[in-house]
């Protein structure tokens, strides 16, 4: 009989400390919910990037490796290559694309349509778009319809795969080894943007010695491999 009276007397403690642990469970799930959903990038909705695979098969495929190995944006911006989700349906009303282009000094723009329909000479543009090069110049490519892949080179020489659909904005710096090609979509349309007269010129690898590229490996590459010996003498 007493051990019963203690019984009876201890259940509800168990069962009050029982509902407390539930309802500390349920905050913490709503809690690493509510914190995920406030950190997601806006940018990785018309953005995303990975590390490619090696191989052959048609360009235009995703081409991740096998387990897939994700880029965050941040990372690409340690590479120089900058991004912005825009309003792709109001560009010419756009306050944050007239911002960029204000501070940037990007005072000339014009429209590409890429796709078999579209652009002259496709088969031969497409295949010199795919070229591995680098420009003198910034490249800066809004995409307003369709999508693409912008492929860039890491420090290490690997490829990352940069997926830009309708609403992104990507800026690679001049210097950067890097090629364009369409997705399986077959089709994009893209705002191009210059600081003066456009240059398109390409030179493909290897032009090491342009003033360009080794003004890019001093500021991205050569920055990175000091900054890893400093935190390792640390």
């Amino acid at each position: 009989m007493v051990s019963s009276t203690k019984d009876s007397e201890t259940a509800p403690f168990e069962f009050k400390c029982i509902q407390y642990l539930k309802f500390c469970f349920s905050s913490m799930n709503y809690e690493v919910m509510f914190t995920s959903s406030v950190r997601q990038d806006p940018r990785e909705e018309v953005l995303q990037a990975w590390y490619m695979d090696d191989s052959n098969e048609d360009q235009r495929l995703p081409h991740h490796k096998e387990p897939k190995e994700f880029v965050s944006l941040d990372q690409l911006a340690e590479l120089g290559v900058l991004s912005w989700r825009l309003d792709a349906d109001n560009p010419e009303t756009d306050p944050e694309l007239k911002k960029i282009r204000e501070e940037r000094g990007y005072t000339y723009m014009d429209v590409c349509e890429v796709c078999p329909e579209k652009l002259p000479n496709y088969e031969e543009k497409i295949k010199s778009f795919f070229e591995e090069h680098l420009h003198t110049d910034e490249e800066i490519r809004y995409c307003v319809a369709g999508s693409g892949y912008f492929d860039v080179r890491d420090r290490n020489d690997a490829w990352i795969r940069v997926w830009v659909k309708k609403g992104g904005m990507i800026i690679l710096p001049a210097g950067i080894y890097h090629r364009f090609t369409l997705d399986e979509s077959n089709y994009i349309k893209a705002l191009r943007f210059f600081v003066g007269e456009p240059v398109w010129t390409p030179y493909n690898r290897p032009h090491d010695h342009l003033p360009a590229r080794e003004q890019y490996v001093k500021a991205f590459v050569e920055r990175d491999v000091a900054n890893h010996t400093i935190d390792a003498a640390a």
